[in-house]
């Protein structure tokens, strides 16, 4: 529990650190700093050892006894900032990209290259649409019918504040496959909180975002989210955190809902020039099978896709936008990204990760976009 004399003594113990002061856990830190959270020592290591869950407990730990740096807080708390920013995305847009600005969070808080707002944002590109603004209680007023055609989309952060056109896309994939898109309010996922270890806090919003999804999951309805790293913490880290009291809703990932869907539609045959699928490491690491389901819906809607066999792209959430993360994110990318970015198409490269795109615009300078806009245009 915070208090003045914990305030003091976490100072006094910062203030001996900066003075050089050995502590082995300085070591830990700085070996625990350069995980990825990609999940594969969980899924793909036999001994089965999940270091980005003990990493935030240490970090957890760790701040005990030392403060915290200004990022940590930052990052933790975007989903609470980032929803008032985009009620005027270009006003803070324009802030973000003043150099001053950009050198103040480089020096003072570690931060580089500051990801900007979607403009319009996301609200703005629904007004008026029928899936926004409806309340839990509206969606437990539709009948049966209207709810055996209607898909819930559940909004992350990241993808509903600073890459908004993939859920409006996602939307709009919905109505041309015949379903009645909603889109639910927005309810904090937490994984930036767990990944910076604020497990107190994270297991709040965890627990409060369980409530609310457990309520929606009664109604009957599918549920759908676009990031695949922000569902799956749903599937993970909130059963770690909560035992039981998580409940038992399911989120179902894009291509998850698209492969129920396409059961009951006929397919086309596969002609033209293929496509290449960049699978999020925390997806292709907790779920192999997910690129081989992609190709399978594209192939139900006679398009062809291939999966680009890559490692981490190194942005990995917030870790390629810390500085002292910075040389080393770049780096990630070059083994294997880059080389695939510049052998094939930028226009026929889809990333199901909204932190796989990011990275891609940051250093190749355009972008690439989800499997799922792609969709959105062979559908036509």
């Amino acid at each position: 529990r915070a208090s003045l004399r914990t305030l003091i003594a976490r100072t006094r113990n910062s203030w001996h650190k900066r003075k050089g002061e050995y502590d082995f856990s300085h070591e830990v830190k700085e070996a625990m700093s350069g995980c990825l959270a990609c999940k594969a020592c969980t899924t793909q290591c036999p001994i089965k050892i999940d270091v980005p869950e003990f990493r935030s407990r240490f970090l957890q730990l760790y701040h005990t006894r030392y403060l915290r740096p200004v990022r940590d807080h930052l990052v933790a708390t975007v989903e609470t900032y980032a929803p008032l920013m985009a009620r005027a995305p270009k006003t803070f847009n324009f802030f973000i990209n003043q150099p001053v600005v950009r050198n103040l969070a480089k020096k003072h808080i570690g931060m580089v290259d500051l990801p900007l707002l979607s403009a319009p944002s996301l609200q703005q590109q629904l007004v008026g649409h029928p899936s926004a603004n409806m309340t839990l209680e509206q969606l437990e007023r539709m009948s049966a019918e209207q709810k055996a055609k209607t898909v819930l989309v559940v909004q992350d952060p990241f993808t509903s504040y600073y890459d908004a056109r993939v859920v409006a896309d996602f939307i709009r994939l919905a109505e041309k496959l015949g379903r009645r898109p909603v889109l639910l309010p927005f309810s904090p996922n937490g994984k930036a909180q767990h990944i910076k270890g604020f497990l107190n806090r994270f297991a709040k919003t965890a627990k409060k975002t369980s409530e609310f999804l457990n309520r929606i999951a009664a109604l009957g309805m599918p549920m759908v989210g676009v990031d695949p790293a922000l569902v799956l913490c749903y599937r993970d880290e909130y059963k770690l955190a909560l035992g039981e009291q998580r409940g038992d809703f399911h989120v179902l990932l894009v291509n998850e809902w698209l492969a129920q869907e396409i059961n009951a539609r006929l397919s086309v045959e596969v002609s033209g020039e293929p496509w290449y699928f960049f699978g999020h490491c925390t997806e292709v690491t907790a779920l192999p099978g997910a690129p081989a389901q992609w190709a399978a819906i594209f192939a139900h809607f006679g398009a062809k896709l291939e999966n680009v066999s890559v490692g981490c792209c190194g942005m990995a959430g917030t870790y390629g936008h810390e500085l002292t993360n910075h040389k080393n994110s770049l780096g990630i990318y070059e083994l294997s990204w880059h080389q695939a970015m510049q052998r094939l198409p930028r226009n026929r490269c889809l990333a199901t990760g909204y932190s796989c795109r990011s990275q891609v615009k940051r250093i190749e300078g355009t972008g690439v976009r989800h499997p799922l806009q792609a969709l959105l245009e062979i559908i036509g």
